[in-house]
């Protein structure tokens, strides 16, 4: 259907291994027959999950994000541990890792591309409710603070730009119908 679109990989490279991020360099042939150079991340993929109180209020995190060097307001989530990790599987331990809360209930969001140019991380996207309070137990290199808000005010965060990273807005807009507040 859009045969004039599509590039063909002809050779690859790895170019860095690192801990999360594994760059690569393939040369690929156009649609037009001449060839390119795509450098890319290969990403295991990840989940984040949105947790909602009986009173309507959502349960964020507050963490320092190096790259951007700003604290930022986001939901939570972590990467899947290995390729082909049931992203449910993974949406439930960093929910309560980074807060120490758990669910009996999931939905799913949807799950986004996050860099399409030159990543091919996905993040699967949840909805939590009937929330059990219970211990934080954060990796020894994460730094979080749990933040409960109203719904409508994480979502006023968003409209103002106080809410910035992408996962979090795309979970707070796509809750927004199915919470009805």
């Amino acid at each position: 259907m859009y045969e004039d679109l599509i590039e063909t990989k002809c050779s690859g490279e790895h170019i860095f291994d690192g801990t999360l991020l594994h760059v690569r360099r393939d040369m690929v042939r156009l649609p037009n027959g001449k060839e390119s150079v795509r450098e890319w991340i290969h990403h295991p993929g990840a989940a984040a999950v949105l947790p909602v109180l009986p009173n309507g209020n959502v349960i964020l995190v507050r963490q320092f994000r190096y790259p951007i060097g700003k604290v930022t307001l986001e939901v939570p989530a972590g990467k899947l541990d290995m390729e082909g990790e049931d992203p449910l599987h993974c949406a439930r331990r960093e929910l309560s890792e980074e807060t120490g809360y758990t669910a009996e209930q999931y939905e799913k969001l949807t799950t986004i591309a996050t860099t399409v140019g030159f990543s091919n991380e996905y993040i699967h996207l949840y909805l939590a409710r009937k929330l059990s309070v219970g211990e934080q137990h954060t990796d020894d290199d994460e730094f979080v603070n749990v933040v409960q808000m109203p719904f409508t005010e994480a979502l006023s965060m968003v409209k103002t730009g106080e809410i910035i990273d992408s996962k979090t807005i795309i979970s707070l807009l796509m809750a927004e119908e199915r919470l009805s507040i």
